[in-house]
């Protein structure tokens, strides 16, 4: 089977998958307390990283890009250039990614685990839809997360770049975030808010296809694991190319 054959087929899948997980919210029962534990172990769980990712982010932003504005004279600019690059661009996509590293290889692996110890199989044995079980609720669990998460990185990035403004560069705080106020828009905070969502669907269907197509024991687990992360990464980059180029279009932003 040549590579172009094994995509569509692969392509092919995930999209079965996802509407099967959406068919499950049609039909009982529908597991609304596998949503609260999943939205916890997302949501909650995934907080410390990515407030220390958009913290650190936003500072190094700020570092790198002051002293080149200030060269020309419009370092007051600097939070205009920390807040559009985080909303548009950087927060959707680090969030996306750190999302991916933790939540999509703990997916598959769970998920793995389940298929290589037969506890799929015993599910279907007694009358229990997998998918509607475990795929759905993690599904909608990123779909609402990961939207959050990455507004939470972008408040702590912009946030982050204004105090390594005031501390090093001595910038004040007002100048910054008039900077950030002026630059700014509804369309941008949109495009950001759009984003996660492409990005949670990418990375759930991705997780839960490796995981339920897990063979070869644990050796298997630990494969469909990595191929999870690293599948699910590249994509989350590539489609973040082309959602810009749309949202752009659709939103009328400046290219």
């Amino acid at each position: 089977m040549n590579i172009a054959t094994r995509v569509l087929l692969e392509v092919q899948e995930m999209t079965l998958l996802v509407v099967w997980a959406a068919r499950g919210l049609l039909k009982r029962p529908r597991y609304f307390s596998e949503w609260i534990t999943q939205l916890d172990i997302i949501g909650v769980g995934s907080l410390t990283i990515i407030l220390l990712t958009g913290f650190f982010t936003g500072g190094v932003l700020t570092l790198q890009t002051y002293p080149t504005l200030k060269y020309y004279g419009a370092q007051d600019q600097t939070g205009r250039l920390v807040a559009i690059s985080l909303v548009r661009e950087l927060g959707p996509v680090l969030t996306a990614l750190m999302v991916t590293g933790r939540i999509g290889s703990a997916i598959s692996a769970e998920l793995g685990s389940m298929v290589v110890s037969q506890q799929i199989d015993a599910m279907r044995a007694l009358g229990t839809d997998p998918i509607r079980k475990l795929v759905t609720p993690r599904l909608i669990a990123l779909l609402i997360a990961l939207p959050l998460l990455t507004v939470v990185a972008d408040v702590i990035g912009i946030g982050g770049g204004m105090i390594v403004a005031t501390t090093l560069y001595d910038l004040s705080a007002n100048t910054f975030f008039s900077g950030v106020r002026d630059g700014l828009q509804y369309e941008d905070i949109l495009g950001g808010v759009i984003k996660p969502i492409f990005f949670a669907l990418i990375i759930g269907t991705v997780a839960c296809r490796q995981g339920l197509k897990t063979e070869g024991g644990t050796v298997g687990v630990g494969r469909s694991t990595t191929t999870a992360v690293v599948l699910g990464s590249i994509l989350v980059i590539i489609a973040d190319f082309f959602l810009a180029k749309a949202l752009q279009v659709i939103l009328e932003t400046p290219s």
